[in-house]
């Protein structure tokens, strides 16, 4: 059973654009695999995918075709995204909500976009403080341009997901590292103090 349900979770999320865009409710396309698989999710959940992945979706799941929801976003043309460098301040906020490491650029410095490698999830907007992105349509790609496009982003979510993952395990060891240092230092504050009393005692007592 186990072997059935991640095999069906590969299949479906092989089907899913892999834009990591968050219309469909879930943090991104694996995870809304495993709600679909699970029985939690519709397989009309994801715009990007169209009607056509909506069909692939649901024949998989072997349920009756529905048309996409339209609660989750209508399906556009493909575009990706475009840095007005000019405007830019190099905040580098987009750069943290790009889920693929698709914009490059520095704390102050002007950033840009990997045209090739942005999917158009449009998640760089939102934080954007001077407003400089764009949208800019593309032509659409075949089936199985598409279906290459979606395994690079995969491959690049994927790294960018253990590079998050192996921060976070650093930021943590550093953070316990500090935490014992400071638990040491008052350790040895108060033996100290506890001598200095036993010693103020016993002049005392003299």
């Amino acid at each position: 059973m186990l072997f059935r349900s991640a095999n069906l979770i590969a299949k479906l999320d092989a089907v899913l654009p892999q834009t990591q865009c968050r219309q469909c409710g879930y943090s991104g396309c694996a995870p809304y695999a495993q709600a679909m698989a699970a029985g939690e999710a519709a397989p009309n959940q994801c715009p990007p995918g169209g009607e056509e992945g909506a069909r692939e979706l649901a024949s998989l799941l072997g349920v009756a075709w529905r048309p996409l929801d339209p609660r989750f976003g209508a399906c556009k043309m493909p575009a990706v995204a475009l840095i007005d460098e000019a405007r830019c301040i190099g905040c580098t906020l987009c750069i943290k909500a790009c889920p693929v490491d698709a914009i490059v650029g520095a704390a102050k410095f002007m950033h840009t976009v990997i045209k090739t490698a942005c999917t158009g999830c449009e998640l760089c907007l939102p934080p954007c403080p001077v407003d400089c992105i764009a949208m800019i349509p593309v032509a659409p790609a075949t089936r199985d341009d598409r279906r290459a496009a979606a395994q690079i982003s995969k491959a690049r979510y994927e790294a960018r997901e253990a590079r998050l993952a192996r921060q976070r395990a650093d930021a943590g060891q550093r953070a316990g590292q500090r935490t014992a240092t400071v638990k040491k230092h008052r350790a040895v504050a108060r033996a100290i103090a506890r001598a200095q009393e036993r010693i103020a005692k016993k002049n005392a007592a003299r």
